[in-house]
């Protein structure tokens, strides 16, 4: 496996045979580089006035994955300006088959599998015209519509080819059929066409496009197991242990209060939960929590001592307290919707989406503010967890010194920088990826996060669906899975909600303190057999995912997944409308597990809307 690189500069032909505006593959530019040497993991090609265009393919450290990195340096005399660079580039891969993975909010992860002669991707008669299927997403939300994952399937020879591109703003894949050759499969920057996308090189500069991981394998599962397994997030040391989460956000609906606060913690004080987060709604004179959000002020009717009292007070009940920001935004009602000198721009007025506007996190005035209303906050006060939110997009691009597209790309940038800077200052700090769930599920952001909300999806029956489908994209140890309890659940619904739970992290919401006794019996069992599964959903091979879902609002039939590590396996089955047993679906889909005994069981799974779990030893 080798990946190569290509660029397009801006003035310099383009390929022609129909392509301009599909893409920019193949231009005049790339004729420029007459000198190309390759080597077992690098391609370096070169032109003759010194730039040179470098990808280096290296087995990854964590996977039967390769990570791709391309770079170009400008050793000319002369400024020059891309429209468009690859992270990877691949050509002639055999395929009749794409798979991809759409993603809108509370409707993550569902993979769309398309025949490529149904894509109109044959090649012409005289292979001279180019087809093209290029994909991707604009804006700052890097999960929505795509994930920016692809594999490739050739069923002749049953083999796979996957990657998952690591770009946290505008992304693109392209799919380019020319010749009888195969298919060239490349990817990076959403580029000028489809991102607004330019980047200028001053002589001695250098410029490294975001990063890619490969693989090969024999099913979809293979490649994505591979690819997630290459995945080497900053977990926090006190988060090594998949524990259990609680976020009131489902209790108080954006209306926390020391009083509230407390009843919570005693109530779930000593029931094996690690971390109570406070949600939306704890600063400034708070009315509707999002009109609110920049002013990090502590709303003093909700809390007259200030929160160091609540955090004190979760820990004296034996977990660790949790906090909720969206610090990138600011509202209308924040008191700093008009300090526009410190906003991001577009069109030279202030970038205004659904009544937010973004701060500019390149600017040195805008990280003393964070540093001093985030950081200090955090530090102060004594929390160990924060919960990142983001719930909107810039689009296409901003002001700046370059292209619209590369201007948001430097804004998203200077994000993931201030995250890390939270990590420096609180080594232990716990990091919550969330995006409306999950528009930031993205393998460059969760690098950066302990957990990730894996979706809003929070009561709907569609709960496992999405957390099943997305054991293709993100770690499942780092997937957040809310199961939101209500004292009107009946014992199906509960072991429903509870069983979704194992499929990633657990987390808890929800009117708890007025469940009963023998519903906290019911949680009480799946808290124990989540951590009896735990190292399996940690370190595990998903080795079976089953669905086939038509419609996420009102899902029929059933979902089985099986997750493996070593002698043992993990079931999770659910039951929608429509459904059959657990027995009657193993025998229809002709899985044999009369060698193993069932260890440890959870739920019964004996009508629609129902599901259990189990842990089998062979």
């Amino acid at each position: 496996m080798l990946s190569k690189a290509a660029i397009k500069f801006i003035k310099d032909e383009y390929a022609g045979f129909y392509s301009c505006g599909l893409t920019m593959q193949d231009s005049y530019t790339m004729n420029r580089f007459s000198q190309v040497d390759e080597s077992d993991d690098t391609v370096t090609m070169s032109t003759d006035d010194g730039i040179v265009l470098k990808s280096e393919t290296t087995k990854s450290p964590y996977s039967d994955a390769y990570e791709v990195r391309s770079t170009i340096y400008n050793g000319s005399d002369s400024t020059v300006t891309m429209e468009m660079m690859t992270s990877f580039l691949f050509p002639d891969i055999r395929a009749d088959k794409v798979h991809r993975i759409l993603s809108f909010w509370s409707a993550e992860g569902r993979l769309l599998t398309s025949d490529l002669t149904e894509l109109n991707m044959e090649h012409s008669w005289n292979q001279m015209a180019y087809r093209v299927e290029k994909f991707g997403n604009v804006g700052s939300m890097p999960v929505r519509r795509y994930f920016p994952f692809i594999a490739l399937e050739d069923s002749s020879s049953h083999t796979f080819f996957a990657v998952q591109l690591y770009s946290p703003a505008s992304w693109q894949i392209e799919l380019i059929v020319r010749t009888d050759s195969g298919v060239t499969l490349a990817g990076g920057i959403a580029d000028r066409d489809f991102g607004q996308w330019t980047k200028s090189l001053s002589p001695g500069e250098r410029f490294e496009a975001p990063m890619a991981v490969a693989t090969v394998g024999n099913s979809l599962e293979d490649v994505c197991d591979k690819l997630v397994k290459a995945q080497h997030p900053d977990i926090s040391p006190v988060d090594d242990h998949m524990g259990i989460t609680f976020n009131e956000y489902c209790t108080t609906w954006g209306n926390p209060t020391i009083d509230n606060m407390k009843k919570l913690a005693d109530k779930i004080a000593d029931k094996g939960v690690q971390y109570l987060v406070m949600d939306s709604g704890w600063y400034s004179d708070c009315g509707n929590w999002w009109e609110y959000r920049g002013d990090w002020s502590v709303n003093r009717k909700r809390f007259p001592d200030g929160l160091k009292e609540l955090t004190e007070y979760i820990r004296s009940r034996g977990m660790i307290p949790g906090i909720w920001f969206e610090f990138e935004l600011v509202s209308p009602k924040s008191g700093r919707f008009d300090d526009t000198d410190h906003l991001v721009k577009k069109d030279g007025v202030p970038l205004t989406v659904g009544g937010a506007r973004f701060w500019d996190m390149e600017d040195e005035h805008v990280k003393a503010y964070l540093k001093k209303n985030v950081i200090d906050r955090l530090k102060n006060d004594g929390f160990g967890y924060i919960k990142i939110d983001y719930n909107d997009t810039m689009g296409m691009g901003c002001d700046g010194p370059e292209g619209s597209g590369e201007n948001l790309r430097k804004k998203v940038l200077a994000t993931q920088d201030f995250i890390r800077e939270l990590r420096r200052e609180i080594p232990d700090l716990v990091i919550e990826n969330c995006s409306s769930g999950g528009h930031r599920l993205e393998p460059s952001f969760m690098g950066l996060a302990s957990q990730a909300s894996f979706s809003d999806a929070h009561e709907i029956s569609s709960l496992p669906i999405i957390a099943a489908n997305l054991h293709r994209v993100i770690k499942p140890e780092q997937s957040q899975i809310w199961a939101v309890l209500r004292a009107d659940d009946t014992d199906s619904r509960i072991c429903y909600s509870m069983c979704a739970t194992f499929l990633g992290r657990m987390g808890l919401s929800g009117d708890v303190y007025d469940l009963s006794d023998h519903q906290w019996d019911l949680i009480g069992g799946a808290m124990a057999f989540y951590k009896e599964a735990a190292p399996i959903i940690k370190d595990g091979k998903t080795t079976y995912l089953d669905n086939g879902i038509y419609s996420y609002n009102e899902p029929a039939g059933e979902q089985l997944v099986i997750r493996e590590l070593g002698d043992k396996k993990l079931m999770i089955f659910h039951r929608f409308k429509d459904s059959v047993s657990p027995d009657d679906y193993l025998a229809a889909k002709e899985i044999d597990i009369s060698g193993y005994k069932t260890v440890a069981a959870y739920g019964t799974a004996d009508r629609d809307f129902s599901a259990e779990a189990r842990i089998l030893l062979i």
